[in-house]
């Protein structure tokens, strides 16, 4: 009998949100320090997609305004009031919301957490290769390889 390495069920509440820092090169990643993630799909060991639970407290953004090539992403609002910012302008979002993106519709989007209570929301995404991501508001371009996101600016040069 093999003994499966993964838990059958987890309680989210005891699991300590993310603490490395982001994956974005400076000045980038210090807009990210007031967002914190939980990581739950990777605690299953699923490979065909993701799923973060992440809590921006006030003043905190999701992540720089970006759009995914092959990559689809949803969310769901928890608690909170996040502004969703797409091409088309801003909405409010508020618990029980959702919004997906589909991959390669160059719709580039992100929350911002503009209120004085903290959002609450889960983010899933899949982890199709060879992606790509733009970032129409910073000089700012990502590739995904095996080992990771390499980012460079837009006239090519890595960071």
């Amino acid at each position: 009998m093999t003994k499966n390495r993964y838990p059958i069920a987890v309680d989210v509440e005891c699991l300590l949100p993310e603490q490395k820092t982001s994956s974005y090169p400076p000045p980038y990643a210090a807009q990210m320090l007031k967002r914190k993630k939980t990581v739950l799909g990777d605690l299953f060991g699923l490979k065909n997609f993701g799923i973060n639970q992440t809590r921006l407290l006030p003043g905190g953004v999701s992540a720089l305004r970006h759009g995914h090539a092959t990559q689809d992403e949803f969310i769901y609002i928890l608690s909170g009031q996040p502004t969703l910012v797409t091409d088309a302008g801003e909405t409010i979002l508020k618990a029980g919301m959702c919004a997906g993106f589909r991959a390669g519709d160059g719709n580039a989007h992100h929350l911002l957490n503009r209120s004085d209570e903290d959002v609450l929301y889960l983010e899933i995404g899949d982890r199709s290769r060879g992606d790509r991501a733009h970032y129409p508001d910073d000089d700012l371009h990502a590739v995904l390889k095996e080992d990771g996101w390499h980012f460079l600016h837009k006239d090519g040069q890595p960071y």
